[in-house]
């Protein structure tokens, strides 16, 4: 049984166009309710929803009526369709019976704070939210009560938008109607409803025209979504390093709503891989009453690293008419990773270059060929030890007017807040001059992209960025193109900074060490080029406030904390701010417990005394600290070591040693223990009996 996803009945009408924002049309004259089916081997499972904001906030307060009518039984047509009423009043669940839910439950909780919530303001950067945002608050939560109803159907069934007849028999078929019961006067929703039996079960189909592009450590997985619309509305990705054990690497149902670009039939989605390893992927579709289809087919690839440098053929000096020696440039760190070059010719700039010489050595920039033509296009190829080969641009080589024009000089340009960018040069003075091709990059060391397929004749150019990236610089350099297509050394690098929107990447603390009664922290500063300082604070305690207790342009990495107290627990926090004053997000915090580790005072008083009565020595002492828990005593004569001889209790304050011999010293001494672990210094007391 064909039917189509909830999202597809109502965003068709509010997101038409997803480049193009509009404004959420008011419900017309009248309201009504759609409503889609799913046929499972014993059951039918029901879904629908009101064509509008205004109805849907209705019809949560009324409800829904649902009624069955059997309409054939074993092939042939009652004479009176019998009705049954399945549903008086289908509503929303009450909020109490929302908040279990809510724990565990991302679209649970949507449609609770949709139906419940005191506000519903909705932020991000993707294109469904920036359109809603748009639109009034009522219309998003309805929209946004669909949306994950459509992802869970015990959440729709829940929000009195689903229910499951369990009682359809295989010889019967049915029409259910969905109808409304608000007042007339209030709001007119025209009912809505399906024809439809048990026989029409069908299963789930599997998706179609999965494909995968391995490159340089990344995966493009693409498939086409609009085939089997009407079956699912959303997808799980899994991948799999022996084909057999697969693991879903999207956390969540993945959708085309998921990517920026808009595509009118495939969905897009990049994983990071290790090159030289083969991985295997596939995909589940999930349909709108939540089941799981079948897999699609899998997919196999292994990720091959691209050889980083390209050669740039730069000079061409001509011998005679026939013989010429072309020098390139190659970035000598590349050397390694390539087994040499190979020089190609072709009468023409097309596709039709052949190799003339071949394994030139690695270290060589510079290469003679004898056999001119009176046109000659030469391209230099880096062979790759990977398999991964660059060609430079082509190279026009004629033994009649064979000089480059120029480079080009005093390159310009700025970003203005839209990421407009407009770049000028100095005009150069050839009369040959064709005029330029324009290049750029994001990264210094990456390649640079040619943006003009052909040269452009004026000194200047406009170009677009986005400015919310990760990239703070792009960066610009052209080459002059004369008539015999020879090209100018290239000019310097223009740097063109974007306006600063971005926050800095957050700190990371690595390390951290109580000792002597201090904190020494360790950390690594934020990776982005324009921090100008770095934050630490700290919160102590049931602390409600950071305190700020180091701010600094420098970038050191460490800190030491000194105003600690024992027993304490403090929580440090680190952050970045850029030259615009912009502040990274807070490092994950370190929670410090500062132990009891201090020793306490001599017990005071320590005495001892022989007596001759009772052939003993009596000690005795006192000592107020509080918290003392015991007090230990050490004995020993003169050529022995302290031994502990006795532990007694806090209230204890006196002993008798009766273990002694006459004429012998003794050595006494005594130490508090206390309840938090700590323990006082020793007093001795030496005496002869």
């Amino acid at each position: 049984m064909k039917h189509t996803f909830l999202v597809a009945l109502i965003f068709i009408v509010l997101f038409k166009g997803y480049s193009q924002v509009k404004k959420i049309e008011k419900p017309k004259k009248e309201s009504t309710i759609q409503v889609i089916v799913r046929v499972q081997k014993d059951k039918i499972l029901l879904r629908w929803a009101p064509s509008d904001a205004l109805a849907w906030k209705k019809l949560n307060k009324y409800g829904y009526q649902l009624e069955r009518y059997t309409v054939t039984r074993d092939n042939k047509t009652l004479a009176n369709p019998e009705k049954i009423i399945l549903a008086k009043e289908l509503k929303p669940e009450p909020l109490e019976n929302w908040e279990k839910t809510i724990a565990d439950n991302d679209n649970g909780a949507i449609i609770a704070q949709a139906l419940y919530g005191e506000s519903f303001g909705v932020t991000g950067v993707n294109q469904l939210q920036s359109i809603v945002n748009i639109s009034e608050e009522s219309e998003q939560r309805f929209t946004f009560a669909l949306f994950a109803a459509d992802k869970d159907f015990q959440m729709a069934k829940k929000a009195g938008l689903g229910f499951e007849d369990i009682t359809a028999q295989k010889n019967e078929k049915y029409i259910y109607r969905v109808s409304s019961n608000v007042p007339e006067e209030e709001l007119v929703i025209k009912y809505g409803g399906v024809f439809v039996g048990l026989k029409e079960y069908e299963d789930l189909p599997k998706p179609m025209d999965f494909s995968a592009h391995f490159t340089d450590k990344s995966t493009m997985l693409s498939w086409n979504f609009k085939i089997l619309a009407h079956a699912y509305g959303s997808y799980y990705v899994e991948r799999s390093q022996d084909k057999i054990h697969f693991e879903r690497i999207t956390n969540k149902p993945y959708t085309s709503m998921n990517q920026e670009n808009e595509n009118n039939n495939r969905i897009f989605y990049v994983d990071s891989i290790a090159n030289n390893l083969q991985y295997s992927y596939r995909i589940q579709g999930i349909s709108a009453f939540g089941e799981l289809g079948p897999y699609s087919e899998v997919v196999s690839g292994t990720g091959k690293s691209i050889l980083k440098y390209v050669p740039h053929l730069t000079i061409k000096d001509f011998k005679d008419d026939k013989t010429v020696t072309l020098t390139w440039e190659f970035d000598e760190a590349g050397d390694s990773e390539i087994t040499g070059f190979e020089l190609n010719r072709s009468d023409a700039d097309d596709d039709k270059y052949i190799p003339v010489i071949k394994k030139i050595a690695p270290k060589n920039r510079t290469v003679t060929y004898n056999k001119l033509a009176s046109t000659n296009y030469f391209t230099i190829t880096a062979i790759g030890k990977q398999g991964s080969n660059r060609t430079s641009f082509p190279m026009l080589v004629q033994p009649v007017d064979s000089i480059p024009p120029a480079k080009p000089v005093n390159l310009k340009g700025a970003i203005d807040s839209l990421g407009v960018v407009n770049i000028y040069w100095d005009p150069n003075k050839e009369k040959d001059l064709m005029g330029y091709r324009i290049y750029k990059a994001y990264n210094p060391n990456e390649e640079f992209s040619q943006l003009t397929v052909s040269p452009s004749e004026s000194n200047k150019y406009q170009d677009s960025v986005t400015v919310k990236s990760l990239n703070s610089k792009v960066y610009y350099k052209i080459i002059a193109v004369d008539t015999h297509y020879n090209m100018s050394l290239f000019s310097e690098v223009l740097i063109v900074k974007k306006p600063d929107v971005i926050p800095p990447t957050s700190p990371i603390f690595t390390n951290y060490e109580i000792k002597d009664g201090m904190v020494s922290l360790e950390w690594i500063n934020s990776q982005s080029e324009d921090v100008a300082s770095h934050q630490l604070y700290r919160k102590e305690n049931e602390q409600k406030d950071w305190q700020l207790i180091l701010d600094t342009k420098d970038k050191p990495e460490s800190y030491v904390d000194k105003s600690i107290i024992e027993g304490g627990t403090y929580r440090y926090a680190l952050y970045a701010k850029d030259e615009n004053n912009l502040v990274s997000n807070p490092s994950p915090e370190i929670v410090v417990f500062i132990p009891l580790a201090s020793v306490m005072p001599v017990v005071k008083g320590f005495y001892a005394q022989a007596n001759t009565t009772t052939n003993s020595i009596d000690l005795s002492w006192e000592y107020r600290a509080t918290g003392v828990e015991s007090f230990e005593i050490y004995k020993a004569t003169a050529d022995e070591p302290m031994q502990l001889m006795q532990m007694v209790t806090a209230q204890t304050k006196k002993i008798s040693d009766p273990s002694i011999t006459i004429n012998t010293t003794y050595k006494y001494a005594i130490r508090a223990l206390f309840a938090d672990g700590r323990i006082s210094k020793m007093a001795f007391y030496d005496i002869k009996f």
